[in-house]
């Protein structure tokens, strides 16, 4: 049996925590805000309740195997359930496009039906091509700790081209509409697509063929679900406490520097065996110099908003495209004649983010009972870091960011940081990578 200590609480660390508890280990989870989740989780005022983060997932099977991994199935637990649209995207000709997911045949028809004759063969064709590219990074990235050394050529000469998406999709579509639609992704996550490999279009592949998926009531839930697997497992859990450093003695990390506490502990060691980092690894000194080449993604802005009266009929997620891309989402929970939204905005946002929407045809401006905007610096405040990830900035980001392990023995890494990298589904595959490698405990 390790002693493992798991830095951060977000997603990566919570599933990293309770798999390796689930191997045998002696596990502590030290987060430092006073609550767990991260970016996952819940924004609630006045009787309003909106996801702080991600409202639903790509690959539901991440999270199925990390509830089978970890303890009792999914299906005993949480309801995880199908969106349909996937997302509805308007562009700026007023065309709007409803996009199915987990259905090549599906999407075919709906690109066809809004985009015009020939759009919806050429969408698929340009999918069909990642066809490939999946099973080449499923092998090596997702499922593999990622190892240049070792990793077939195939996979490292796609990791490493000098082809980015940018230059790639405008080269494949002449229709602005398509060209947005296939790098929203990218766009989304903060980055910006002329830095960005062409392999990471795979995501329009994995929308296509496995949809995307939401808890009802919101993601949010989740924190809750993998408090409870942690208490189950017997991981010790220490919120308020800040990870300020790793002792590391002849090259080997031997305890994880911490200060607070609930109990104001002051500064303190934890002798660790092992050591997983769910942050940036920016924020711990023994680690900083090998991430001295990379940038963390910006987050973007955040506005919830309290609705009241009737609104238009709203799938779950709209994408309005234009010199700022906003994402409008649905989902929240309101009291009775009102609805709660989330708006995300990323680009040359110029105005208020309401006023964009109401320019991009959603026009709920004179409803809007409450609000509660949260910029890229409040985000990073509330999340002690970027949920985001590493920037993309050219083919060397690969090389540049750290992967499942680092340079110090016994020193791990989980979280939007490191390989495969930010979202919930590569979140989940990089707590899954760290178990692997740090395997069961021996008797």
């Amino acid at each position: 049996m390790a002693r493992v200590v798991v830095i951060g609480g977000g997603f990566g660390g919570l599933a990293s925590a309770a798999r390796l508890a689930k191997l045998g280990h002696d596990v502590t989870l030290v987060e430092a805000s006073a609550k767990l989740g991260g970016a996952l989780g819940y924004v609630e005022k006045d009787g309003f309740r909106w996801d702080s983060g991600p409202t639903s997932t790509l690959l539901p099977a991440v999270i199925r195997d990390f509830f089978r991994k970890s303890g009792r199935p999914a299906e005993k637990e949480i309801d995880l359930v199908a969106l349909e649209p996937v997302q509805q995207h308007r562009f700026r000709d007023e065309t709007v496009l409803d996009l199915p997911g987990g259905s090549r045949a599906a999407q075919l028809d709906a690109v066809e039906s809004a985009l015009g004759p020939g759009a919806g063969g050429r969408w698929i064709s340009y999918v069909d091509d990642f066809a490939e590219v999946w099973e080449v990074l499923r092998k090596d990235w997702f499922e593999r700790p990622w190892s240049p050394e070792h990793a077939p050529k195939q996979t490292r000469e796609l990791l490493e081209t000098r082809l980015s998406l940018h230059k790639m999709v405008t080269k494949e579509f002449k229709d602005e509409r398509l060209q947005a639609l296939a790098m929203y992704a990218a766009t989304f996550e903060g980055h910006d697509p002329r830095n960005v490999p062409a392999w990471f279009g795979v995501w329009s592949y994995v929308e296509q063929n496995f949809g995307s998926w939401t808890l009802p009531g919101g993601m949010g839930q989740l924190v809750d679900v993998l408090a409870d697997r942690l208490a189950t497992r017997g991981v010790t859990v220490l919120t308020s406490t800040t990870a300020e450093d790793l002792v590391v003695e002849n090259g080997q990390v031997v305890a994880v520097t911490v200060a607070g506490g609930p109990g104001g502990i002051g500064t303190e060691s934890l002798p660790a065996d092992r050591v997983v980092v769910a942050i940036d690894p920016r924020r711990l000194p023994a680690l900083r110099r090998y991430v001295e080449r990379t940038m963390p993604v910006i987050p973007p802005v955040i506005s919830h908003i309290g609705v009241v009266g009737e609104v238009p009929e709203l799938p779950h997620e709209i994408i309005l495209h234009g010199e700022a891309t906003i994402t409008v989402r649905t989902n929240g929970t309101a009291p009775e004649g009102a609805h709660a939204w989330t708006l995300i905005g990323r680009g040359q946002l110029s105005e208020d983010i309401v006023t964009a929407m109401q320019r991009g045809g959603i026009r709920v401006r004179e409803q809007v009972e409450l609000r509660v905007d949260r910029s890229p610096r409040d985000l990073v405040t509330d999340w002690n870091g970027s949920p985001q990830g590493v920037l993309w900035q050219g083919r060397g980001t690969v090389r540049h960011r750290l992967g499942s392990t680092a340079p110090i023995a016994g020193v791990f890494l989980a979280g939007a940081h490191t390989t495969p990298g930010a979202g919930l589904p590569s979140v989940g595959l990089s707590a899954a990578l760290v178990a692997q490698l740090i395997g069961p405990a021996q008797a």
